[in-house]
């Protein structure tokens, strides 16, 4: 096998112009290292690799500079690539057989002159949060590890652990042995190979006996629960202790502590108009409460991470992996993202947040349970 492409052949073989491949290498997002006989710049084997990466990304929307990032983490290798790919495409196919499914639904249903209600024509929107976000989550949800830090601190000495509303895993300790429970079979299989044994299970009714673990542990999922205080309380009957990041609405003026929400989504308050009170959530397992801040270069893309890089929240593939989105409806966030845009591109948003620059961290209201 040949050790190195022409840039034409590696351009036939791709189906993009050569113009394209000479900016990616003119940009530095891949740049061919190897030689012909003749000497000229030929695509070495690892070249093509990183450059199928490049246009796969390319190809589901992301912009160069997020791809830039993406195929330059060190931490993140072909295989990492190929299944956090594979899950963005899985997301894109299973939310568009949802949509088909609803659509044939209310097709037949007024086909027979029935009436269709309000809540069957959301349904092809709002259907099964997880399953319908959950592949996006590959891309941009990492392990923050100032965050994992302060989490795993906060187990102490535990050895067994789990993990509830455990997702990808992004935080599951590799020094303790850790069970997993997800609900989501989307999240289930985006699991990297050597995670954790990941259960079927809900929060509301773990699977488990009294005190089988030395600690449960939680991270930034209660708020997807059917019922949170129960969930709370699962996790206290199964555990020794209890460790959960969670999100605080106690303080007066909650919704004005982040930009974002008090400026552009005020839709936000009512995603949480139902959730519990954090001091309620705290006496349900007997937890005192710790800030948790989130760094200004957050690896971890959670609704609060990009508060001083405003300019990730215009970006699709960044908001698909965050449920407030999904949550407040396609009409309440092209309007936010519009409204951003422009204040970004008038300056405006420099002018009210400026102080922000010199933060390295933020007390946005995410706080560790520690029971």
């Amino acid at each position: 096998m040949e050790d190195h492409w022409t840039v034409g052949h590696v351009a036939e073989l791709a189906g993009v112009s050569v113009r394209t491949l000479h900016h990616y290498d003119g940009i530095g997002l891949v740049r061919p290292s190897a030689r012909t006989a003749a000497g000229y710049r030929a695509y070495s084997a690892g070249d093509v690799e990183r450059l199928r990466e490049v246009l796969a990304y390319r190809r589901l929307g992301f912009g160069l500079r997020e791809i830039a990032e993406l195929v330059g983490d060190p931490s993140t290798d072909a295989v990492a690539h190929l299944r956090r790919l594979r899950g963005l495409l899985l997301e894109r196919r299973d939310r568009a057989d949802a949509m088909v499914a609803a659509i044939d639904r209310e097709l037949q249903a007024r086909a027979r002159g029935l009436k269709v209600t309000p809540e069957e024509q959301l349904e092809m929107l709002g259907a099964r949060l997880y399953d319908a976000i959950g592949g996006a989550y590959t891309a941009t949800r990492r392990t923050e590890p100032r965050i994992a830090a302060q989490i795993w601190d906060a187990l102490g000495d535990a050895r067994t652990v789990l993990n509830v509303g455990a997702g990808t895993g992004s935080y599951e300790p590799a020094d303790r042995d850790v069970t997993a429970v997800e609900p989501s079979a989307v999240m289930r299989g985006q699991r990297p190979a050597g995670a954790a044994p990941c259960v079927a299970a809900a929060a509301e009714s773990l699977p488990f006996g009294d005190h089988s673990f030395d600690v449960a542990m939680a991270v930034s999922t209660v708020h997807h629960w059917e019922d949170p205080m129960a969930g709370l309380r699962e996790m206290r009957r199964v555990a020794h202790r209890v460790v959960v990041l969670t999100f605080d609405t106690d303080e007066p003026g909650w919704q004005d502590r982040f930009w974002l929400t008090r400026d552009y989504l005020p839709e936000f308050a009512a995603v949480l108009a139902g959730f519990p009170s954090l001091a309620g959530m705290a006496g349900a397992i007997g937890a005192r409460a710790e800030p948790v801040p989130v760094p200004w270069d957050c690896a971890d893309g959670l609704f609060e991470a990009y508060w001083r890089r405003p300019a990730a929240y215009l970006e699709d593939h960044v908001r698909r992996a965050m449920s407030v989105w999904t949550r407040v409806g396609p009409q309440a966030e092209q309007r936010a993202v519009r409204s951003l845009g422009d204040d970004l591109d008038s300056g405006r948003w420099a002018e009210r947040n400026g102080d922000l620059a010199g933060l390295d961290a933020a007390d946005l209201g995410l706080r560790l349970l520690i029971a």
